[in-house]
């Protein structure tokens, strides 16, 4: 067990930074001892001599003029009675911290809001002033900082340039851990089809248009804290589009729809029975080669205000689908604030109810990672308004125990998220997530909510086995037709059908 010496030094008694880093320590494992506020110099000292401990952390909030100095004699007594051969860390204000690092004496800064890098240091990981790349695998990037979730957030600008330029501003800003990169609709539905492409460069994001794009991008995000990459499935050429990723961006996860991306809601070439056997090839593809994988289910039926039971049914026929076709890793998606109208209560039942289901799913070969967002619909126009609506959400996703929060910019009813967006979205989340670390009231024990949880589970599965009634859920003939039948509805569907009723009576 490794001992960690803490104390606030000279006359400094603000000893709640250096408290919460102790007890973080705590809970990773360590043995801390606590000296107080105001230690002087001799004390420490002695200290280290006694205790001998591997880690000292020090802290000073106050001037940092007067740091500088205190700092000063402090080295140089510790230098003096040869006890310089273990690691010493600094808590401290901006200008303190900037003027120790030009003299390298101290392993690692802490400035008070960066109780994930508090971890990750702690685990042995990466901070901004130890460098170490951190893990460039999802599920060790999750393992390195539990229980402060990773970060996710969606970028893309109409231009590749602007693209560029701004992962690689989120990227040493530090606020987050994958870039899920926004690609314009042309480059989901025909990327390897330019003669299909329409005249909409950029529409909806960045216009990647060749391999060499993508290796730009990437090579953009190699800075900072490193983060990760992903991008959603595209709509045609399902597996070309998949290798591509995996050689050029490296992708974190695959983002696989079961009965999106078609003509049903717009978004590609193929007719849905098609395209569903097209999503089953791609979530087996990526099952042969261990690649975590998310199912695109639950929030697209809700999106179309398909009934709360329907949604969690068809987040757990995706995530059973998974399990089927060999995926080890599931990452299971929960958008809150879908329809944007429902309560935080109800809001809250639907998500347990349906993480309930998907983690019976559970063995030795399938684990399940949670991954929390905001409903894109749910953040007013009102920029200030929606960065509450952000925070708001935020809390009440943490009641999940997430392992990633997809963070989404409060900016997003107003304007596609510029880089200065998504860091202060995140900064944002980060504060919350903090907070609700520290200790929150446990909602999910709330009557209600454990009572429509309940009964959403039972109209959940009432549905699923009526789905699994007409055969095999690896056959696409038996999903499609649990679509034709309705057994899996929204209202907004409605138009779809109509327009295919219409095409079988032409013919």
């Amino acid at each position: 067990m490794k001992k960690i010496l803490g104390a606030c030094i000279g006359d400094c008694v603000h000893i709640a930074g250096i408290h919460r880093f102790l007890k973080l320590a705590e809970k990773q494992g360590y043995e801390t001892i606590f000296l107080g506020p105001a230690v002087e110099t001799e004390q420490i000292i002695n200290a280290i001599r006694e205790h001998n401990p591997d880690i000292v952390g020090l802290s000073y909030r106050l001037t940092p003029r007067a740091g500088i100095k205190i700092l000063k004699q402090l080295k140089r007594r510790i230098t003096e009675e040869g006890l310089s051969e273990r690691e010493f860390i600094l808590g401290g204000l901006p200008e303190l911290v900037l003027s120790e690092k030009q003299e390298g004496f101290f392993s690692a800064y802490f400035g008070g809001d960066d109780s994930d890098q508090a971890i990750a240091y702690l685990k042995g990981g990466f901070v901004e002033d130890k460098f170490l790349v951190p893990p460039q695998h999802i599920i060790e990037r999750i393992d390195s900082k539990n229980p402060f979730p990773v970060l996710r957030h969606h970028f893309g600008l109409p231009s590749l340039e602007e693209t560029t330029k701004g992962i690689r501003k989120i990227a040493e800003s530090r606020c987050l851990d994958i870039i899920s990169l926004g690609t314009d609709q042309n480059a989901q539905a025909h990327f390897f089809h330019p003669e299909r492409m329409s005249s909409g460069k950029g529409a909806g994001g960045v216009p990647v248009r060749s391999k060499e794009d993508y290796e730009q991008l990437f090579q953009a995000s190699r800075v900072g804290n490193y983060p990760l990459m992903r991008a959603y499935a595209g709509t045609d050429d399902l597996i070309e589009l998949a290798q591509l990723y995996v050689d050029t961006i490296n992708n974190a996860w695959a983002a696989i729809p079961i009965f999106w991306f078609n003509q049903m809601d717009g978004r590609g070439p193929m007719e849905l029975k098609s395209s569903i056997q097209a999503h089953l090839d791609a979530i087996k593809w990526h099952a042969e080669k261990e690649i975590p994988v998310e199912i695109l289910e639950s929030h697209h039926w809700s999106l179309r205000d398909a009934k709360d039971e329907v949604a969690i049914a068809a987040g757990f026929l995706g995530a059973n689908i998974c399990k089927d076709l060999g995926v080890r890793n599931f990452i299971s998606q929960y958008m809150f604030n879908t329809p944007p109208q429902t309560n935080q209560r109800d809001d809250l039942a639907k998500m347990l109810a349906q993480k309930e289901m998907i983690e019976s799913l559970q063995d030795d070969n399938f684990t399940v990672y949670t991954q929390t967002r905001t409903g894109l619909f749910s953040y007013p126009i009102d920029l200030d308004m929606a960065k509450g609506q952000l925070a708001q959400s935020t809390m009440l996703q943490m009641q999940l125990n997430p392992h990633i929060i997809h963070v989404v910019s409060y900016s997003e009813a107003n304007h596609a998220a510029t880089p200065e967006n998504v860091i202060e979205s995140c900064k944002i989340a980060k504060q919350v997530i903090t907070k609700c670390l520290e200790g929150q009231p446990a909602m999910i024990w709330d009557p209600y909510v454990l009572e429509r949880k309940q009964d959403l589970i039972e109209k959940a599965e009432f549905i699923v086995d009526a789905i699994k009634s007409v055969g095999s859920i690896l056959d696409s003939n038996v999903l499609y037709e649990s679509v034709n039948r309705k057994l899996l509805h929204a209202p907004q569907l409605d138009s779809y059908r109509s327009k295919k009723v219409r095409e079988i009576f032409s013919h």
